[in-house]
């Protein structure tokens, strides 16, 4: 009778998939918890200032550089100038013109390589154009009369979130550029998702592809117009968090609980921005403190063979 029963447990547990394991923990399809974000990681200075950005990106030497990591989802950014700009009739007298493009790498996309044209791309215009508008908010671009800077926004793999992970990596590149900021822009989305199948629902934070495509029905790309179910939300949000400063928030999920349900979505973005800013200040207190040893001469030098 217990070789029975043990026998039948072996049995359920094998019917049971990970995510109806998780969820009856009441953890997300990939083992966080709903306050949590992905791990998180970012590189100063992930391209030398002296060489060329590469075909895929603009051909002349880039003054900053940063790749930011959220979860599967990796992006670099290249930040060029502040440069003359080459048309006279886009220069403006009294502040510089910023200019954003974000591109995608074939292989970035699971189960898609198609190349995608970022200037006839619907999705990819749109992104460039919030993250043109989140990081005016906080450059000073008074500085730079008659002036361009350029960011271009590399997206290298993709699993949900790529606009979130565009806005930081584009601001660490700023500032490892020496472009003067109000403050830092960190992004992170929330979303209100019924993750364990059940009648409740749960705010979660920093939503991954699997998530995004659950709440919007779109790929994950987060931009791309979708319907999602009428308990779903899909929220992105961009704030300067010592300032307490939203400078974006989009969500294009219908909500069925109103402006209370909105706002609790929303403080929940804005705690995920919190915990994002901490990981970018630790990346730029390290990429100061390595400049810094280099200007005192005490940094390793690495020998490559050319």
């Amino acid at each position: 009778q217990l070789l029975a029963l043990t026998n039948n447990l072996r049995s359920t547990m094998t019917s049971l998939r990970r995510t109806d394991i998780l969820s009856l923990i009441h953890l997300r399809s990939d083992g966080r918890r709903p306050q949590e974000i992905r791990h998180m990681s970012c590189h100063l200075g992930a391209l030398p200032s002296t060489t060329d950005c590469g075909s895929a990106l603009p051909t002349s030497a880039c003054s900053g550089s940063a790749l930011v990591r959220m979860g599967l989802t990796q992006v670099l950014a290249v930040v060029r100038g502040p440069a003359d700009v080459t048309k006279r009739s886009e220069e403006l007298p009294d502040r510089a013109v910023l200019e954003v493009s974000i591109r995608t790498a074939p292989f970035s996309q699971p189960g898609d390589r198609r190349n995608v044209n970022p200037s006839t791309d619907r999705r990819l215009i749109e992104q460039s154009n919030l993250i043109q508008i989140a990081l005016s908010s906080s450059l000073l671009l008074h500085l730079y009369p008659k002036c361009k800077i350029s960011v271009t926004v590399m997206v290298l793999a993709d699993d949900g979130g790529r606009l979130e992970a565009g806005i930081n990596a584009a601001t660490l590149a700023l500032m490892d550029a020496g472009i003067p900021l109000k403050d830092m822009v960190c992004a992170c989305s929330a979303g209100r998702w019924n993750a364990g199948g059940g009648g409740g629902e749960d705010i979660v934070v920093d939503l991954n592809r699997r998530e995004i495509q659950a709440a919007t029905g779109t790929g994950g790309g987060s931009g791309g117009a979708g319907v999602g179910t009428s308990d779903t939300i899909y929220l992105p949000v961009a704030t300067m968090p010592q300032r307490g400063t939203i400078v974006l928030a989009q969500c294009e999920s219908r909500l069925s609980g109103g402006e209370e349900a909105f706002g609790e979505v929303l403080e929940a973005a804005m705690g995920g921005c919190q915990a994002v800013m901490e990981v970018m200040s630790a990346a730029v207190r390290e990429r100061g403190a390595g400049l810094l040893k280099a200007r005192q001469g005490k940094a390793g030098v690495i020998l490559e063979d050319c």
